[in-house]
Order: C-alpha cells, then sequence, then structure tokens
C-alpha cells in the first residue's frame, strides 16, 4: 500500500515525519510525495500560531476531498494541544498526538481490518521519558538531523508548545552516537542537532548540549555539525566555552529574540533582557570564526506599544542578524497571553512586520555583499536544469557554485558575485 505525508511545521515534526516514514516502510509500505494517489495521507501537524492550525484542517478536508477512499491521518502537534477540536475533524479517519505517534502503524492496520474511526491522543505527564526515535537517512538530503530533545519548561506568556509537547526529556548519549554513526555509514556528513528546546538537552539527566555536540563531532565521517534553535539564557560562557573546542561546530547559531525591548520581554515571560542577549551576541562573535547569528522576531505582542516596536528594530539593527524570521503574533487560546490587555489588532501587526522585514534583508542583502572575495567551502546540496549546485558554507551562507559540482561534495570555492539574499561563485 502507499503512504503519503505532508508535514507542516519544525525540523522536529520533519524528523519525525521521517521516523514514521521509515516505520511504515519496515511494516510494508510504499512511501510516496503527497502530490500522488496514495491510499494513506498523514498529516504531521504544527501548532504554533494559529495559522499553523487553520492549514492543518485545510489539509485534512483536502485529501479527504480529494481522496475520498483513502485514509487520512491526522498527527503532530494540533491534537495534542487541542485534542477536542481535532477530534471533531471528521475528515480524519485517525487522529492521535505526537506523544503516541509511535504507534501510528499499529493504528493504520487495525483501521484497515475494521474501518472504524479511531481517536487516540494520550496527554503529556510530568515524568514522561524520551520516546525512543532514530532515522536512517533523511529525505534523500545532503545533511541530516538527529532529535536529541524534546519538551519545554518554559511557559512564555504566548506559547502553547509546552501543552503541545510536554516537559523536557532528553536522548540518551549512546542512542545519539548510535544514530550519528548510521548516519555517517550511510553517507551523511553534515548533521544538525534538533529539539523543542534544544539548548535545554541535559537537564532531566545532568548532561548539557555540549556533551550531545561532543558526541556527533567525535562520529568518524561526519565533518560539520549544527545547532537548531537555541535560548538566549542557556547560551552561558560556559556554555559557549565548550561548544568552541569543537572544531566540526558550525559556527551559525539561531539564537532565539522574539523582541529587542525589555520590557516586552518580560510581559513574554522571557528569561534575559536585551541587554544580556547583545552579550551573548558579541561573545559568540569573539569564540567562533565567521559567526552568523540569526533569530526569531515577533512584533505586535500584547501591549507593544510604538515605542517599544522602535526599541526592537533598533536593536535588530544593532545586532546586524545575518538572517531573521519576522512574524507577527499570535494569540493562541490556553496561553496567558491570549488574555492580556491591549491586544494589536491585525493591520498594525501587518505594519510593523513588514517594516521589520524591509530592515533586517537589508542587513542581510550587505552581509552577503561583504562575502565577495571570501574562499570558503561549500557542501553541495541541489542541482538545476542549468547545473548550477547550490549549497552552504559553515556559516550557513547560501552560495550558488556556477559550474563543477556534484550534490554531496564539498568545494573550495571563491564567492565572486552577490545577490540580496544568496551568493555566487567558481570552485578554485
Amino acid at each position: 500500500m502507499k503512504a503519503a505525508f505532508y508535514t507542516l511545521g519544525c525540523k522536529v515534526n520533519q524528523y519525525e515525519t521521517q521516523a514514521l516514514s521509515e516505520a511504515l516502510m519496515r511494516e510494508g509500505f510504499l512511501i510516496v510525495p503527497s502530490s500522488e494517489d496514495a491510499d494513506i495521507y498523514i498529516i504531521n501537524s504544527c501548532t504554533v500560531t494559529a495559522e499553523s492550525d487553520k492549514k492543518t484542517r485545510q489539509a485534512v478536508r483536502r485529501f479527504k476531498r480529494l481522496h475520498p477512499d483513502s485514509v487520512v491521518v491526522l498527527t503532530g502537534c494540533m491534537p495534542q494541544a487541542y485534542p477536542q477540536i481535532a477530534s471533531e475533524l471528521d475528515a480524519a479517519d485517525i487522529v492521535a498526538g505526537n506523544k503516541n505517534n509511535i504507534d501510528i502503524p499499529r493504528m493504520i492496520k487495525e483501521y484497515l481490518n475494521n474501518h472504524n474511526r479511531s481517536v487516540d491522543i494520550i496527554q503529556h505527564s510530568t515524568g514522561d521519558e524520551f520516546v525512543p526515535c532514530s532515522i536512517s537517512s533523511f529525505d534523500e538530503r545532503t545533511r541530516a538531523a538527529i532529535k536529541i530533545e524534546d519538551g519545554c519548561n518554559r511557559f512564555c506568556s504566548y506559547c502553547i508548545i509546552p501543552y503541545a509537547r510536554g516537559r523536557v526529556r532528553s536522548k540518551p548519549l549512546d542512542e545519539i552516537k548510535k544514530e550519528a554513526a548510521s548516519l555517517a555509514a550511510n553517507g551523511y556528513t553534515e548533521i544538525v542537532l534538533v529539539g523543542i528546546n534544544l539548548s535545554s538537552y541535559g537537564t532531566d539527566c545532568s548532561l548539557s548540549l555540549s556533551d550531545a555536540v561532543a558526541a556527533v563531532c567525535e562520529t568518524p565521517g561526519i565533518r560539520r555539525v549544527r545547532l537548531g534553535s537555541l535560548e538566549p539564557d542557556h547560551m552561558t560562557d560556559e556554555m559557549i566555552n565548550a561548544l568552541k573546542t569543537q572544531p566540526k561546530l558550525c559556527p551559525q547559531f539561531h539564537i532565539s529574540l522574539q523582541s529587542g525591548c525589555t520590557e516586552t520581554l518580560k510581559r513574554m515571560n522571557r528569561h534575559y533582557t536585551a541587554e544580556e542577549y547583545e552579550k551573548i551576541c558579541s561573545k559568540l562573535r569573539e569564540s567562533f570564526t565567521d559567526c552568523t547569528i540569526t533569530t526569531d522576531i515577533m512584533v505586535g505582542f500584547a501591549g507593544e506599544t510604538e515605542e517599544e516596536f522602535e526599541e526592537s528594530l533598533a536593536f535588530a539593527k544593532k545586532i546586524k542578524f545575518e538572517k531573521v524570521h519576522v512574524f507577527p503574533y499570535s494569540q493562541r487560546k490556553g496561553t496567558r497571553a491570549a488574555e492580556f490587555p491591549n491586544q494589536l489588532d491585525r493591520k498594525t501587526k501587518e505594519e510593523r512586520a513588514h517594516k521589520m522585514i524591509a530592515l533586517t534583508n537589508e542587513i542581510r542583502a550587505d552581509f552577503m555583499k561583504a562575502q565577495i572575495g571570501k574562499t570558503v567551502e561549500v557542501l553541495a546540496e541541489t542541482k538545476d536544469e542549468n547545473g548550477v549546485c547550490t549549497g552552504y558554507t559553515a556559516n550557513y551562507t547560501p552560495v550558488r557554485i556556477l559550474s563543477g559540482a556534484e550534490c554531496g561534495n564539498y568545494y573550495k570555492t571563491k564567492i565572486t558575485a552577490a545577490t540580496d539574499d544568496d551568493c555566487e561563485g567558481i570552485i578554485v
């Protein structure tokens, strides 16, 4: 039978889709793209914003409408956070949360036998253990992810994720080493460590993120190790000093900011000030050669005044992030911020998002132009019909290699030109 996945959200969701895909293949299923006809369609949902929930609902209904005789499965964060809403999506034949998505192959088999609709969402609880999971490939890409952490204990006032993912759980080091070795044996040379709150890895078992990084860096065959999104207050001097001893660690850090205004950060229940964040950025740039720092910035949070927004805008300009994901605040039912006074209207949020995007895009364009003339190492990842390969440097600068490159190989490349969003170069 044919099964197809439609995945929304973060790299953790992408990883879990891959793990579930491999589990289904072991049961004899053929995995096909979601654009093709299949017997089963699995929607792995995100719930970080109201728009994510909307996309999930639309996907469930669309697949059932287009393929009425197929089995539609809804899993991921949306049913975990909002089980009642998910259970009422009648177009889904099977509904499961992310806590028990490991059971989906069994649930599919049972449905095929009895055709009884199944809703099975098990709530997270304190003391949950990290559910064993591993992958041997990553959707035919040149880099692979390893999920090493799940859950979050922070309860930022705007965020539903602690309810969707439970408390912090860490993958044992021996499992990380085994998975890294398996991926290296299958030809992957670059690994990205991911988690729901990645930098909290090990806080439940007397370890730290630097221990996981060291474990993967020691794996023969691995040339680069990257990190997913990090929380700034976890990036202590001790952590940074430990990480900089690992030469395979890529000098690109995605440090979640949310706002450059300390007063806004307080309402968000973030655990740092703008000044503390700035010091962390300075420390990282001092510690890592060619370091780049990327981030997320939320605009239009409840109560954000024009002055607070301008302060956040000025902060982004001061730090000179190499790339920024800008998004307007989205009220999430069940969070404290959803009940805060002084909610901003959609127009104001969109206007502020456009203004922040314009500024951060300008900074990124300046960064790209500054790369011209440099010689860098690029891992070629994709190739277009004209034979141009696109890949990334260690600090995650996108580079188009004009000729002579093949995907999966590293090339010493001289950057000869730049656009606002990438560079191009020639092999030297």
